[in-house]
């Protein structure tokens, strides 16, 4: 594939897994052999745990939105800077709702392989993220 295609690819999990909140799209676009090299505590670093991830994100932030605001390819990796936004009306991270608003950004690197998602590494501002909730003092 080519870069473009990859691109396009993400893209189109990011629309259908982090927009639409359809888990299903992680069978579709990624590899049963998936390696997630930055999986959160308790979370096993492959795609059923990405399912379980974005199970409970969608849990405690059932109105999640997410733009990409740019995206870059070299080879087969994908680069993708994105904002993630929502409500907290449910537990997230094993901390109870609180209801506020949150905006914070990520940084996707993913590998493709053969049309499939094969490796997740992320950068993400979990520190705002949790004084946006009230949880450590901003």
């Amino acid at each position: 594939m080519t870069t473009e295609q990859n691109k396009a690819l993400v893209r189109r999990l990011v629309d259908e897994l982090q927009c639409q909140h359809d888990l299903s799209a992680l069978d579709r676009y990624v590899a049963p052999t998936f390696v997630d090299h930055t999986a959160g505590p308790g979370i096993p670093p492959n795609r059923e745990g990405a399912k379980m991830f974005f199970q409970a994100f969608f849990e405690g932030v059932p109105d999640l939105r997410v733009e990409i605001n740019e995206q870059a390819a070299e080879g087969n990796k994908v680069f993708t800077h994105k904002t993630f936004r929502g409500t907290h009306t449910g537990t997230l991270m094993g901390i109870p709702a609180t209801g506020k608003e949150f905006s914070y950004d990520v940084i996707d690197i993913l590998t493709v392989d053969d049309g499939q998602i094969t490796e997740h590494r992320v950068v993400m501002d979990q520190l705002g993220l949790l004084k946006q909730l009230g949880v450590i003092p901003g």
